[in-house]
């Protein structure tokens, strides 16, 4: 992607500095990038829709028993539960379409990769996010060598190589193939 390797340092509303990385929003990349995730690394994540006042940090059972798209909305559906994530041209049925603004609204305009930085500007989470037209946030938390796999308790030791997800994602969408020292220079765990 053109332009993706130049990242953006920006204050959220609660005060913390996150530096992004934009990447594309159309279907095909999107349908891409989340059945990457999904399908390949759904052990691995925790993701769930991000609004104030709540934080859904949900993590997969087991490997989806599908993904499908149908009029621009990808499921993923872990047998019984499932979500769906509108990333595509959405019509509504034909004896009832959606308005154009309410299809707005509801698909993904903005999907970035980002890394939170502590006050001394080193990374503590890492993740991808995706807004609707509307600026509400669905994310995936991406491993953290800060927090243990299973438990989320904070390792006294960085384990460094939960982190290779978080470089193969930024080789193949953002053409930036080797490990950023950055990213290994957090010591320790915070959230703010």
């Amino acid at each position: 992607m053109t332009g993706a390797t130049h990242a953006m340092t920006v204050k959220e509303p609660d005060g913390a500095t996150v530096e992004i990385f934009r990447l594309p929003t159309d279907e095909a990349s999107l349908q891409a990038l989340l059945r990457d995730l999904f399908e390949q690394h759904w052990d691995k994540i925790t993701f769930g829709p991000l609004i104030q006042g709540a934080a859904w940090e949900i993590r997969a059972p087991h490997a989806p028993t599908h993904i499908r798209m149908l009029d621009g909305y990808l499921t993923v559906a872990f047998g019984v539960w499932h979500f769906h994530l509108c990333i595509g041209p959405h019509k509504g049925p034909t004896n009832d379409p959606a308005p154009e603004a309410l299809a707005h609204h509801r698909r993904t305009a903005r999907a970035e990769l980002y890394r939170r930085l502590d006050k001394s500007g080193a990374p503590v989470s890492w993740g991808l996010r995706l807004f609707n037209g509307h600026g509400e946030q669905t994310t995936i938390l991406l491993p953290n060598p800060f927090l243990a796999p299973d438990t989320d308790k904070i390792l006294k030791t960085p384990d460094w190589s939960r982190l290779d997800l978080w470089d193969r994602l930024r080789a193949r969408w953002l053409g930036l193939t080797d490990p950023d020292p950055l990213d290994r220079s957090g010591l320790g765990f915070s959230h703010g």
